[in-house]
């Protein structure tokens, strides 16, 4: 599996082997189990779910920190990741944690998509 280097590439990759709905509905999954309170439409357009994550992150990180790591946890985003990002500037770190969150979500749908 060659994983996307950026959101761009991800969405494209996965609009082109028709999976994009897909990625929403495993996010929307992963919030509900990490209860926090965000359902995205599975029509959301790209650029309005790239916002939308990364200003759920930032106020996640911000305002509730127990709820951020408990859904970094639920989705499964690898701790060494977490660990390598840059966390003086709170606003461009959440916009990282968002396409981690992001590309994590696209393995699991991209695995169940090839191997079921």
């Amino acid at each position: 599996m060659n994983v996307p280097s950026n959101f761009e590439n991800l969405i494209e990759v996965a609009t082109n082997l028709d999976l994009y709905q897909k990625l929403v509905k495993q996010l929307n999954k992963d919030f509900l189990y990490a209860n926090i309170d965000l359902d995205f439409d599975e029509d959301i357009l790209p650029s309005s779910l790239k916002l939308l994550l990364h200003e759920t992150v930032y106020k996640l990180v911000q305002e509730n920190f127990a709820e951020y790591l408990n859904l970094l946890y639920i989705i499964d985003v690898p701790e060494h990741q977490i660990k390598a990002l840059d966390g003086t500037d709170t606003l461009d770190m959440s916009e990282q944690v968002a396409f981690l969150i992001l590309k994590r979500e696209w393995q699991k749908v991209w695995f169940r998509s090839k191997y079921s």
